[in-house]
């Protein structure tokens, strides 16, 4: 996921290490979406929307490993120190404090609470493997979007009357996610879909 997230960066900048770009201020707005999501209102009646939360987590963790990459540690001990946070079982889960907590964090430090990070997942009952899963999708779905125009605007995000992510879901359940070719084959999968649909 780090060797992704370094080509995902380096294919909308080539100098994104240099750039100065403030990965923490994507994170707490990132933040502020997810606990939309989960629901905070109490003069009305919510219901946590988990499949969107776990979206938004998998939209912050594409920028905490952007941060923790320009930390400068190799990539085998920075794999070592995510293993680490996601490795600890957290006590006494409160969802929406702890979302209060890793957002005051990310604009205390200006970086990424891994641990805080992994909590969250903890907390909404999303693995570490569906997290790679995800975030997998997402990424291919991000350089998909570049290569289709989307810097430059031409790129439509509507398919036949549906946004790109619900095709994106849609086309990883329909894949082997255990593939070593899994990248590629959804990377196809959805330039067939999107090029079958424009010329319809």
């Amino acid at each position: 996921m780090l060797e992704l997230q370094d080509a995902m960066n380096s294919k909308v900048n080539a100098d994104w290490r240099e750039q100065g770009f403030e990965w923490y201020r994507a994170i707490w707005t990132e933040s502020a979406e997810l606990m939309e999501h989960y629901g905070w209102k109490w003069w009305k009646k919510q219901q946590p929307d988990t499949e969107q939360v776990k979206l938004e987590l998998v939209d912050i963790w594409h920028f905490g490993l952007s941060i923790l990459l320009l930390s400068g540690s190799a990539s085998d001990s920075l794999a070592e120190k995510i293993i680490n946070c996601f490795n600890k079982n957290h006590q006494d889960i409160d969802f929406k404090k702890d979302i209060e907590g890793f957002t005051l964090q990310t604009l205390k430090t200006e970086g990424f609470d891994c641990e805080g990070f992994a909590r969250l997942l903890q907390g909404i009952g999303m693995s570490f493997d569906e997290l790679y899963v995800q975030y997998v999708g997402k990424n291919v779905l991000n350089f998909f979007r570049q290569d289709f125009g989307y810097q430059d605007g031409t790129y439509r995000k509507q398919w036949q009357g549906r946004e790109d992510n619900e095709h994106l879901v849609e086309l990883v359940a329909s894949l082997d996610q255990q593939s070593s070719s899994f990248k590629d084959d959804l990377y196809l999968a959805l330039k067939d879909r999107y090029t079958a649909l424009s010329a319809s």
